[in-house]
């Protein structure tokens, strides 16, 4: 028998849009390696793509549709959508219509529904989850070059000699593009700013870290652009052939744009911001990547052209190794661009200008075309929750989690009198709110394509089959779309079909008009589009310094720094949110992988140890942060890389993994008011201590155990390798957690004085669950005993929590490639000399796979030298 043939497709995290090679190797088991061949990566992936196989099993997935809570078949529950949605647009028109999708569905699935809503139901109210993301970016793209087009590609980190990152943790969110600047930096001696209010792990290694005031970013480029222009660094001759510069433009920039005034807005230290000012004098070949730290700001759009105006008044743009950089978070964000997901495109980068509207109604002989834009996604569930919105079609996302001020989103849902989503998983946020549920095709079963940061389409190509009666999205919507009475229309056998359409569309009546063309895929044959090799469109837009607005030029954008607000006597603090490095999004899938559980097993709030201080906040306490918007639990975690002031939250926790971590219901929802992205990273807040009894935890072998979460005022569902581990806190007695476990032989120990209980269950000659429980002491290390989950026979020390005799403690998992702890990497530095990050990969592993821990390691490193001097020094 032949060994399994690896299948070549794309990891579905973020926007580097890497090639993985995925292959099957049982019923539902999928190895998984880096495509060598794929440009975006080059082989390596980061530990969440790594660990794409553990995610792909049936745990919690929907496998049949569901009308209520009752199965059915799919020819019933297509129907009720479709006479549903017929009804609701004969009583209250198109717009009582509404789509909320996402950048996780491919680029073939994308443009069926907005084809569907756009050119047929004849409303523009799609809107995507990458409004949340990347719409300012989107925006300030078209003030300034009259075109969504990101100008760079990753062909320039490979050429820059100044890279700037600007809100972008990067590290975490885009490793690989970490790794390709990292390179670059150890091959030509590139430097690195980076400018973010947080001390990252991106910083760690750089050689200079602005931590800005949080909405201070137009006040900084603002005044690099000033600087510029004293310096005599504006290029002159490509500002007179290329740009439109309005009246006045550097008179503004020049108000409140000298060194001292920058900083003193900035709040950073004069001499760190003209050190900024001289690197980039320095290098004339610089890319600055910006990403959410940029785009979810209340003036994320003008944070965005304050950035492009630099590159262009400096003609660093259409340049190798020079050019602003938009980094999007979801795999298939750009895709979504480019086929008009947005509420505020119409398709293939065009916008609701009358012509452009006649152009694709022709295309696709529509016979109710939307001429104007639609409800952006704050202002759709606010129609939703207002009933004006009377049916919802939400696709592949999980808008009761992550939405702004998501209490009162989940309360439009519930309001709503018609709600569809299709999505993977059976018990979602969102889903317990649907009136019908659709089974969609997960990752390792999508066949189409998707388009990454730098413009570059791949192919997404099935590693299994679709489990149960699990359906692509493509094909959903389409036979939705025929039962509506549109079967002509969408009579689509493959994604291929699709995909030549919407490559068809892209070329209609352009004439160069748009540089977003794929004219060369018009005719692509479906053997060639089964075997289609990444390609980007536009390999280097701008070189010719022309540009796609009326005369040819790019436009200046005159934006001023607005008054910033001081901090509130009732929420003193500033609330930013954010990603962790190993989770991804509402942990639909990465929260199945045991390993990456294990860098950030529960939701944390980071505050500075001064505010910590000031609030009465020890490390491990169970925290409540509080918003005008609502409230949650977090965990506290002291951090010196939070500024004063500000505090942290992760997004990615939701009710069904935890009590508390919800930080959707914190943020405002208030948008930037030409993008329509809500502003996440600047939220008035309070945080206060909540008084915890006890602390325990809870193991439970295999899927053991209710439905739901432990009765404990703090619980969080971690997965770990053999079974599952609650973290658990709470007030009063704590005997309602004994329901949560299984029948079995039970192995008890109490002590009532020091208020400690150990229980152990054992079933089938095997452990089955453990509660630890302590109301003054310390609980035990965890590994040892998820370890006994899969031990072949009992331990006779389980109530000790520990291995008979000494059992050396790993500390925190710094490395999740390979599973290497804190204390492992110090006991290595010490013991082998090791001097340098390389050095500690060759002796144990660690940061040689993804290399996202590296600037961790950098910093294990840096605290064991300051030790040794110490010791030195005391000797």
């Amino acid at each position: 028998m032949s060994d399994p043939v690896p299948v070549r497709t794309t990891c579905p995290y973020c926007g580097v849009g890497c090639g993985v090679l995925a292959t099957g190797t049982g019923e539902r088991a999928v190895t998984i390696a880096g495509d060598p061949d794929h440009p975006a990566n080059r082989g390596r992936l980061c530990s969440k793509g790594t660990h794409l196989g553990e995610t792909v099993g049936l745990s919690g997935r929907l496998l049949h549709p569901m009308v209520g809570d009752r199965g059915t078949g799919w020819d019933k529950a297509l129907d009720l959508v479709a006479r549903r949605f017929r009804e609701t647009i004969a009583r209250h028109g198109p717009d009582s219509v509404a789509f909320y999708v996402s950048g996780q569905l491919l680029t073939e699935d994308y443009y069926v529904a907005n084809k569907l809503m756009k050119g047929f139901i004849g409303s523009a109210n799609i809107d995507t989850n990458s409004r949340l993301c990347m719409s300012s970016a989107v925006a300030g793209h078209l003030r300034a070059f009259g075109e969504d087009v990101v100008s760079a590609s990753y062909d320039d980190l490979d050429e820059a000699d100044l890279f700037i990152l600007v809100g972008s943790n990067t590290a975490w969110c885009h490793p690989i593009v970490y790794q390709r600047i990292q390179a670059a930096r150890e091959k030509r001696g590139a430097k690195l700013v980076v400018i973010d209010p947080r001390r990252t792990e991106t910083c760690e290694d750089a050689d200079l870290h602005l931590p800005i005031r949080p909405g201070s970013d137009v006040a900084l480029m603002n005044g690099l652009l000033a600087h510029c222009r004293r310096a005599g660094l504006i290029d002159r001759a490509f500002v007179d052939a290329s740009l439109s510069v309005p009246d006045r433009f550097w008179d503004m920039i020049g108000d409140g744009g000298d060194p001292r005034t920058v900083a003193r807005t900035c709040e950073v230290a004069p001499e760190a911001l003209l050190r900024f000012y001289e690197l980039f004098a320095a290098h004339p070949r610089t890319v600055t990547l910006f990403s959410q730290g940029i785009n979810q700001a209340l003036r994320g759009t003008d944070q965005v052209n304050a950035i492009i105006n630099v590159h262009l008044a400096t003609g660093r743009i259409g340049k190798p190794g020079a050019a602003p950089f938009s980094i999007t978070g979801q795999p298939n964000a750009m895709g979504g661009r480019e086929v008009g997901g947005l509420a505020s495109t119409l398709a293939a980068h065009m916008g609701f200008a009358p012509d452009e509207v006649a152009r694709v109604g022709r295309f696709w002989s529509a016979p109710a075309m939307a001429t104007k834009p639609g409800l952006k996604a704050v202002e759709m569930f606010r129609a939703i929750g207002e009933g004006r919105v009377k049916a919802l079609w939400v696709m592949a996302t999980n808008p009761a989690v992550s939405m702004p001020d998501a209490g009162r989103v989940r309360d439009a849902l519930a309001a709503c009198p018609f709600v569809v989503v299709s999505d993977v998983m059976a018990d979602t946020d969102t889903g317990r709110f649907a009136h019908v549920r659709l089974p969609a095709a997960a990752w390792a079963e999508k066949d189409g394509t998707v388009t990454n940061s730098e413009r570059r389409i791949s192919r997404q190509r099935p590693v299994l089959a679709p489990p149960g009666e699990a359906k692509p999205d493509w094909w959903i919507v389409k036979e939705v779309a025929a039962r509506m009475g549109w079967a002509s229309a969408f009579s689509y056998d493959r994604p291929a079909d699709i995909y030549r359409e919407h490559a068809r569309l892209s070329a209609y009546e352009n004439g160069g008009t748009r540089l977003f063309d794929l004219s060369i895929h018009g005719a692509i044959g479906n053997p060639a589009y089964e075997t289609m090799e990444p390609m980007r469109w536009q390999d280097r837009p701008f070189a010719d310094g022309r540009f796609p607005t009326p005369d040819g030029r790019a436009r200046l954008v005159p934006v001023a720094q607005a008054t910033l607000p001081e901090p509130l006597r009732d929420w003193p603090l500033t609330l930013n949110t954010g990603r962790y490095r190993d989770q991804w999004h509402t942990m639909t899938r990465t929260g199945l992988s045991p390993k990456l559980a294990r860098h950030r097993a529960e939701p944390l709030v980071e505050i500075n140890p001064a505010d910590a201080l000031r609030f009465g906040l020890d490390d491990g306490d169970i925290a409540r942060v509080a918003t005008p918007q609502g409230a949650s639990l977090f965990r506290v975690a002291a951090s010196e890389g939070q500024r004063r002031g500000e505090i942290f939250t992760p997004i990615h926790w939701t009710d069904r993994q935890s009590t508390g971590g919800r930080t959707g219901l914190l943020p405002r929802p208030l948008t930037d008011p030409h993008s329509g992205q809500p502003g996440f990273k600047s939220t008035p807040a309070r945080v206060e201590k909540v008084a915890i009894e006890w602390r325990a935890f809870l193991v439970l072998r295999g899927e053991a155990g209710p439905a739901g979460l432990p009765p404990a005022l703090w619980a969080t569902r971690i997965t770990v390798a053999g079974g599952t581990l609650y973290e658990l806190a709470g007030i009063g007695d704590a005997a309602a957690l004994d329901g949560w476990l299984p029948a079995g032989a039970r192995m008890e120990a109490s002590d009532p004085a020091r208020g400690t209980r150990r229980v152990a269950v054992i079933a089938q000659d095997r452990l089955a669950a453990a509660l630890f429980l302590t109301r003054a002491g310390e609980l035990p290390g965890r590994d040892w005993l998820i370890a006994q989950l899969d031990a072949p026979q009992v331990a006779p020390t389980l109530l000790a929590g520990r291995a008979p005799g000494a059992m050396p403690d790993r500390g925190p998992v710094v490395c999740v490639c390979f599973d290497i702890g804190l204390k492992t990497i110090v006991a290595a530095i010490a013991e082998q000399q090791l001097a340098d990050v390389g050095a500690i990969g060759k002796a144990i592993g660690a940061g040689t796979n993804c290399g996202s821990c590296r600037p961790a390691l950098a910093r294990i490193l840096a605290d064991a030298g300051r030790t040794r001097e110490t010791i030195h020094a005391a000797g």
